[in-house]
């Protein structure tokens, strides 16, 4: 199998889907501890990554993973203020992050729009992008660190992080972080990750429920390019895997997802 070919597994519903995919995040945090002593994670926001996020919370398993040595970063951002409700960041601290001891230094948030960079996006992405760079390891040329798993909400477009069809930064393939101008969903800027940086990690991990994803998802799967369908240029250097649940998989071709498996 090669590193672009994804795995699917769907699940019965988002509800199981969310605490299946919480216990497989967590084994993979605590085997990479095991391994190397730290783990690196990327955040998704969304329902689907706020939903993981919160069942990882609920979960006794969270205690078999040493938060001190766990690096957090994310894939996108809303460009607005530190204590915006709609920033990622925040959505992440309420449902997880504020109750678990993480080290603040290695909790990587992208900037805000109140930040050193004011309303700057492209100072703030490039801010981000230097961080990122410090990170990386004298093995790894992509400018970001070989991420264990970079998660990755899919939206009914085929967007992944802030990258949309058709949009400019799908064509992005020298920088690492972008701003992002005009976006198709409110706010309208953006920091985000470039397909190049996403596709450093080892595991890159496509999140998707429900019935208004399932068109997404199968349009994705047929692989009709990145610029149509930016999720379809998303994947790992070790594994690609699309976490589902039966109505986001309910449009899959029979040869991708036959309905007697679910």
């Amino acid at each position: 199998m090669t590193a672009a070919t994804p795995q699917l597994v769907v699940h019965r519903d988002k509800e199981l889907m969310a605490q299946a995919a919480a216990a497989r995040l967590i084994t993979r945090i605590v085997d990479a501890q095991s391994a190397r002593g730290t783990a690196s994670v990327v955040l998704t926001g969304g329902r689907n990554g706020n939903a993981l996020l919160a069942a990882i919370a609920a979960s006794p398993a969270r205690d078999a993973v040493d938060w001190a040595r766990l690096d957090l970063w994310w894939g996108d951002e809303r460009f607005v203020p530190a204590g915006d409700p709609d920033r990622n960041a925040v959505q992440a601290r309420a449902e997880l992050l504020d109750g678990v001891p993480l080290d603040p230094a290695r909790v990587h948030e992208m900037p805000a729009s109140d930040g050193p960079d004011g309303s700057d996006v492209e100072a703030a992405a490039a801010r981000y992008a230097e961080e990122l760079a410090r990170a990386a390891g004298p093995g790894e040329h992509a400018g970001v660190p070989a991420f264990d798993v970079l998660l990755l909400g899919v939206g009914p477009d085929t967007h992944v992080a802030s990258l949309f069809p058709e949009h400019p930064g799908v064509r992005e393939k020298e920088l690492t972080v972008i701003g992002v101008r005009g976006a198709p969903k409110p706010p309208p800027t953006r920091i985000s990750l470039t397909l190049p940086a996403i596709r450093a990690a080892r595991e890159v991990w496509l999140l998707a429920a429900g019935e208004d994803k399932a068109g997404a998802v199968s349009l994705a799967l047929r692989g009709p390019g990145e610029l149509q369908a930016p999720a379809s240029g998303a994947y790992g250097t070790a594994r690609t895997l699309w976490l589902l649940d039966r109505s986001a998989a309910a449009e899959l071709p029979p040869q991708l997802y036959p309905p007697a498996s679910a």
